[in-house]
């Protein structure tokens, strides 16, 4: 079942819809984009029934940010399984991630956007912990993980390959949701 919508900071997350598509299609692949993401390139095609299938998936909660009926940005939800021994819980745990509008930054969105996938992550969807990532050199990205109260775990030192940068820092953060309610409170 589908958390969205809900509205944060005056940022509508909803469900994504087949008109949003062709505005996707138009910045994803922008190398000011893509300066930030693993998957520098999305096939046209992929990313079209990839989204589509997003309503009707069991991990995926993606959504887009709409403000005043444009999309503004993009936010990714993905429950998974922790780690842990035989018999461990299933769907314990999330993966976020956003993407901005090119035009769009510095307006708080990302910071909107990551605060509506946690909300959806641990009120809605019941997870017991949430987890995001970013290169270290991506500043305004740790910036908003720290806004909304993610806490710091890892720090990769040269471990993720960036094709400008070549081997660069990555930062994990997490948040639990005892955590998460308490920040909330």
């Amino acid at each position: 079942m589908s958390p969205w919508p809900k509205t944060v900071a005056g940022v509508l997350l909803r469900d994504p819809r087949e008109a949003d598509l062709d505005v996707m299609v138009s910045f994803r692949n922008l190398p000011s984009v893509n300066r930030w993401m693993l998957r520098t390139y999305v096939d046209p095609d992929r990313l079209r029934a990839e989204w589509l299938a997003v309503p009707t998936s069991e991990t995926e909660f993606s959504c887009v940010g709409d403000v005043n009926h444009q999309l503004v940005g993009l936010g990714f939800l993905d429950v998974t399984d922790g780690v842990g021994q035989p018999g461990m819980p299933r769907g314990t745990e999330a993966r976020i991630g956003y993407i901005v509008r090119p035009g769009y930054e510095g307006q708080g969105i990302a910071t909107a956007l990551a605060q509506g996938l946690l909300v959806a992550a641990f009120a809605d969807l019941g997870v017991r912990r949430v987890t995001a990532g970013c290169y270290a050199d991506n500043v305004a990205s740790a910036r908003v993980l720290e806004k909304i109260g993610m806490r710091r775990e890892q720090h990769d030192i040269r471990g993720s390959w960036h094709a400008e940068l070549g081997w660069i820092d990555g930062y994990d953060y997490a948040l639990l949701a005892d955590e998460w309610r308490g920040l909330a409170a």
